[in-house]
Formats: structure tokens, sequence, C-alpha cells
């Protein structure tokens, strides 16, 4: 199996402490200043007996933390352990609400209480439905006036006294092309609409000088708007959370092997990471790659806690 630069790839529980302190040690993120590079935070899905933190992934710039994608559960002491500053985080992205994916959002906020953060913090993810807050209607029920905690109030409201403020935004993208948002002159946030069962979810690729890594988030269905959007990605980092003969159930939320690999395949993609890792499809490494392996040639690696990637060298 071809890997993709992994430079820790060993279970959680081992890396915490050596992690912390290469990041007290190293000023940072990564040592060097190279391009984009990935931290998997998370590479496990909803379930408590993993030994996998929740979906979150940090993008680092020129050995600085910048873009923190979902914040499932355990991926805030993962983030410390990486030697990353929130203070440094330009943005936090949300691929959709469940548990799994947003959880430690409340454990960032109070946190940088304490790191003297002092400039506001956009928070970009999906639109509402019945079923699922927007990305604003999830900020204001966590820290809203009438939210679940309230008395981090001040985030929001723009009379009162604090260091920063959160700055939600639902993003909603045409049919026919992703929305695209230009977080800074370095790095470019693309979007695009993604079936995951009934609710509302995005798949992001970030982009920055030459370099492109394109994460499909949950999604039962490759679709052409998520195609165009990985196409030509230095890195496609897909959800592999079912095996090739999922129940229905699964299979209405989360693509099969097979078609991550036509995904990988139809976009050109260079490299492909596996994460969102469950129970279900672990221990099975060899059948899903030879199910991918019918449609895509390139290198795959299968993600693993505290993990980083440099995907454009």
């Amino acid at each position: 199996m071809k890997t993709i630069h992994a430079e820790n790839h060993r279970r959680p529980r081992q890396v915490c402490l050596t992690a912390l302190l290469c990041g007290l040690l190293c000023g940072g993120v990564f040592a060097d200043t190279q391009t984009l590079r990935l931290q998997v935070l998370g590479s496990g899905g909803p379930e408590l007996s993993d030994r996998r933190a929740s979906s979150s992934y940090l993008l680092s710039l020129d050995g600085k933390a910048s873009i923190l994608l979902d914040t499932g559960p355990g991926s805030s002491l993962h983030f410390e352990a990486s030697g990353a500053n929130f203070n440094d985080i330009d943005a936090v992205l949300f691929s959709h609400f469940h548990v799994d994916h947003s959880a430690d959002l409340p454990a960032y906020i109070k946190a940088a209480y304490f790191s003297g953060r002092n400039r506001d913090l956009p928070v970009y993810g999906p639109v509402g439905n019945a079923l699922m807050p927007s990305t604003t209607e999830f900020v204001q029920g966590l820290f809203g006036k009438q939210g679940v905690y309230r008395y981090l109030n001040e985030y929001l409201t723009p009379t009162a006294t604090s260091a920063y403020k959160l700055k939600p935004v639902d993003v909603k993208p045409q049919a026919d092309h992703a929305y695209a948002i230009k977080l800074s002159p370095e790095i470019t946030l693309r979007a695009v609409s993604v079936p995951h069962g009934p609710l509302p979810a995005l798949a992001w690729r970030i982009e920055s000088g030459g370099c492109s890594l394109t994460f499909s988030g949950d999604t039962n269905r490759p679709g052409p708007a998520l195609t165009d959007l990985a196409r030509g990605s230095d890195l496609l980092i897909a959800h592999h959370a079912v095996p090739e003969h999922a129940g229905p159930a699964a299979l209405g939320l989360h693509m099969p092997p097979s078609l991550i690999g036509k995904l990988a395949a139809e976009a050109g993609v260079k490299r492909l990471l596996l994460s969102h890792r469950m129970q279900r499809t672990t221990g099975s490494e060899a059948e899903t790659l030879a199910k991918i392996r019918e449609f895509y040639a390139g290198p795959v690696e299968f993600a693993e806690d505290m993990a980083r990637y440099r995907p454009c060298r």
C-alpha cells in the first residue's frame, strides 16, 4: 500500500505527550513552513468504543494553525496535544452538525477566553432544515441569550464587552457552482452541498499556493458537484464509515468503498485518505482497498488520530 507522507501514524494514547512536547519545542503545528499541512485530530465516528476522537481536521499554513474543520468529541484534547495555538485559527468550518462533527465547539470557545484571542472568529457551515439548525441557529442555540451556554453570550452580542466575536455564516452553494470564500490572500475556500440522508451537509475544498485538499464530509452519493469540487486535488479526504455491503440505513448516509474509489478516479485526485473510520470498517482494510482499487490506482492511506500529512510536496 502506498502512503501519503504520514508523519505520525501511532495510536492516540501513544502520541499525545510526544505531540504536546513537540508543539512546545517547535512553536507550532509544523516546524517547516512549506505550503498547507494537515493533521487529523479525529479519525473516528460517533462510537465510544473505537478508541478514536470523532471527526476533526486541522489545517496549517506557514507553520501556524489556520483552519479547524469539524469539532467532533475529543478533538479539543488532540488540538492541545498538537501544539497549535487557537489564536491562530482564521476560521472554523463545519460539514454538518451531527454530534460527532460538532460537539467540542463550546470547549474551544470557552478555552479561547484563556488564550488571549483578540480577533473575530468566522464559523462557516450549512443551512438548516426541519431536522437540523443552520450554522447561525446552531451557534445561537449554544451561545445566544437563550442558548445552552448563555453565560458565554458576550461572544455573540455586539454591545457586550469581549475580546472577540463569533461570526457564524450560513453557506448555501448554488447547484451549478461552488460557494467561494477568500479567507485570506493565501487561502481560498470552496464548498458544495452534498447528500447526507435528510440532513444539509457540505463538502469543502481548501486551496493555497497551488496546493488543494478536498474533504468529502459525510455523504452517501458523490454527484457532479462533489466530483468537480475534488477535481485534481492533491489530497481527497473521504469518509469511510460503512463497508461495501452495509444495510440500507448506513448506505443512505455514507459512501461504500466502491463509490469512494469511483469519486477519486473520476475527479483525478492525486492521493486518497480514508477517515471517519468506524468499527464496522476497521479490520477490513484489505477488502476496502481491493474495492477502491477496482476504480482508483493512486496512493491510499487510512487515517489515524494525530497523524500529520504533507500532501503537496
